[in-house]
């Protein structure tokens, strides 16, 4: 997330650590796949823009936050079921992602215990807007981590999959960090932010965040995402 008046939502080596095992694997999400490759979808956190304004500028859906507000400005959080109604009204696809923290207060510093708790908080507000019981939630790792970070981004992801299981859990990360967590079994969908990446695009990524907050719909800061897998978490 960016400091008030920066609308951005998300933001912009290895390690020999083994995954705890995961708990029961909740029902595969599976959504169609989709035509929808090549597609932009768009976040923010700083208000509410109409589904039929988002849609006339030609986007195909919204990856919305699933998280409380850290900031007063940022009063579109969390996604609420009215706007999901809305949303589906004008047939836009929706992604679901989690985050609170940055920099120094970054969820993924909590290790596995935060990991726990911040998946049951995206839980219930994924459940509370009307999101499917077996739809993936991303995980935000806003950061560019060092080696030595990467082992808590680790623990702090089975945090996450020992809740939701492995299926479910999607990454908000950079190239070099999803790097690490396939080498390691880690999430199964993977949302990629420029940030430390080398100007790269991880073969693994689903969607790739390629700008923040230069454009705007209903006054609203946004942040653009292109669509790289036919699947890629929607619901």
């Amino acid at each position: 997330m960016g400091a008030p008046g920066i609308f951005s939502s998300l933001g912009d080596l290895t390690n020999n650590v083994r995954p705890a095992p995961s708990p029961s694997p909740s029902p595969s999400p599976s959504p169609s796949p989709s035509n929808d490759v090549g597609q932009i979808l768009i976040d923010y956190a700083a208000g509410v823009p109409s589904a039929a304004s988002i849609k006339r500028a030609g986007f195909r859906g919204v990856i919305r936050y699933m998280s409380e507000p850290r900031a007063s400005w940022m009063i579109g959080k969390p996604m609420r079921a009215s706007e999901v109604q809305d949303m589906k009204s004008q047939g836009l696809a929706i992604v679901s992602c989690y985050q609170f923290g940055k920099g120094t207060t970054s969820d993924w510093r909590g290790g596995y215990s935060a990991g726990r708790t911040h998946a049951a908080k995206g839980v219930s507000l994924h459940n509370a807007a009307g999101g499917p019981s077996n739809a993936v939630i991303y995980a935000a790792i806003d950061d560019n981590p060092t080696t030595a970070e990467l082992q808590l981004v680790v623990s702090y992801l089975q945090g996450w999959e020992s809740v939701i299981g492995r299926n479910r859990t999607g990454v908000y990360a950079n190239y070099p960090t999803i790097e690490h967590l396939r080498a390691r079994g880690i999430g199964s969908y993977f949302w990629m932010h420029n940030w430390g990446s080398g100007g790269r695009i991880h073969p693994a990524a689903h969607i790739h965040q390629f700008e923040i907050d230069r454009q705007s719909v209903d006054g609203v800061g946004i942040d653009r995402n292109r669509i790289l897998k036919a699947s890629y978490g929607q619901w």
